[in-house]
């Protein structure tokens, strides 16, 4: 750009190129030369610039100030850690929706409150995973606009009175933008807290659904049994299988966290423009992409190799009446108030409860107890035809619901979005 608007010859040009090739080779093979008077990264790499080209080293430092080009490295490190984790995001999706075919005649309980609430197909337990990943690579996405702005050429907060083309090297730089502030550029990291807000809110996701498969790994629940190789064994107790590897991507998440906490709490006091205190910025940003791009790696071979205990989940699966809320909107449907079928389906509940037995063992008569009304018009048939977990499943009919036709949609639109 110097070249072009007539600061640097054609000369200069081609010696300072070929000077940082040469310093870059030197970088590469670990035999740069660091001292600790130099103060930074820049000065040694101008310092050596300069022995090697005398004044023309010199003029590398034409129109821009080390404030400006750290917030460009950085926005450019960004944006580059930004896309593979979008990728990481993509191959975990993947890995849920690849898993829903072979798991879709599995029915397992939801749970609110940690309670038994409604029968679900598994596949749609996999795809709401697929859903929260989607909504954080649209925090990426949507982040990645605002940190692809070029900052270079606001040099150190006021600009320059050199004929600079900003909106050149913006292109050459694959910038979506050019910064249009001086003075804001040198302060700014809101692309640094933000970029590290969105991967707080992956590691939450990812240390959800590791809480869950914890859980769902222990004797109490029985629902899945891990891959060995991402677990380790207890140092005195024989028996245990312990889901490290799950645990600690749920205690990582604590780490990105306290990295977004450490952003924020850095910039909370600062005056315009740079301060030196933005050197702090690094460590947990880069700490930030570190964590979470770890976790992700773990977990799709996890998740690929993961396998439901049918026969467990099978053997206690009308435990807990998940059944109940449709038979009562089986009862809306025949006419009746909703309170009062909640109501109703409250008292048989209460009934099977006391007898040990699921709603679908309780006989006519206990049904008609409670409310005679249903002996008309057949009302005790539709009743049984959605009792049992099996049924109830079937029975869903609403957008987005775990009714098999529904799933079976978002199934083939998942795998369509994601190839």
């Amino acid at each position: 750009m110097l070249k072009r608007q007539g600061i640097l010859t054609e000369e200069e040009l081609q010696a300072i190129e070929r000077g940082l090739g040469e310093i870059l080779a030197k970088l590469d093979e670990g035999s740069f030369p660091f001292r600790t008077e130099l103060e930074d990264i820049h000065m040694h790499i101008e310092q050596e610039l300069i022995q090697k080209l005398g004044d023309v080293g010199r003029k590398l430092h034409t129109a821009r100030s080390r404030n400006d080009q750290i917030s460009t490295d950085l926005r450019m490190w960004v944006r580059e850690a930004l896309d593979r984790v979008d990728v990481a995001l993509q191959r975990l999706q993947q890995a849920f929706v690849n898993r829903c075919d072979r798991d879709f005649d599995i029915v397992l309980p939801a749970y609110t409150h940690l309670q038994r609430a409604q029968p679900v197909l598994a596949p749609h337990y996999w795809l709401a995973y697929v859903e929260k990943l989607e909504r954080d690579r649209q925090r990426l996405a949507d982040c990645r606009k605002r940190v692809n702005q070029c900052p270079l050429g606001a040099a150190a907060v006021a600009g320059t009175t050199l004929p600079i083309d900003r909106h050149w090297t913006a292109q050459a730089l694959d910038f979506q933008g050019v910064a249009a502030n001086s003075i804001d550029i040198s302060s700014d990291r809101d692309f640094a807290v933000e970029s590290v807000f969105v991967l707080s809110l992956i590691a939450l996701h990812l240390s959800t659904w590791a809480e869950e498969w914890i859980l769902w790994s222990t004797v109490e629940y029985g629902f899945i049994r891990l891959p060995h190789q991402f677990c380790t064994g207890s140092s005195i107790m024989p028996q245990k299988v312990n889901p490290d590897t799950l645990e600690l991507t749920r205690g990582k998440s604590a780490r990105v966290i306290g990295d977004l906490q450490t952003l924020i709490v850095l910039i909370k006091g600062l005056p315009l423009a740079y301060n030196r205190d933005l050197q702090e910025d690094k460590p947990p940003l880069f700490d930030a992409f570190d964590t979470v791009e770890a976790c992700l790696e773990l977990a799709v071979p996890i998740v690929e190799g993961a396998e439901l205990n049918r026969a467990s989940i099978e053997s206690r699966l009308e435990y807990g009446y998940l059944d109940a809320t449709t038979l009562m909107e089986v009862l809306i449907k025949q006419g009746m108030p909703q309170r009062r079928a909640h109501h109703l389906v409250g008292e048989y509940v209460a009934i099977a409860s006391k007898r040990g037995v699921p709603l679908s063992a309780l006989t006519d008569e206990e049904f008609l107890g409670p409310c005679p009304d249903l002996a008309q018009g057949g009302g005790l048939g539709a009743l049984r035809a959605v009792l049992g977990v099996r049924q109830a499943v079937q029975a869903y009919q609403s957008y987005g619901s775990s009714a098999p036709n529904e799933v079976r949609k978002q199934i083939q639109s998942w795998k369509e979005r994601l190839h």
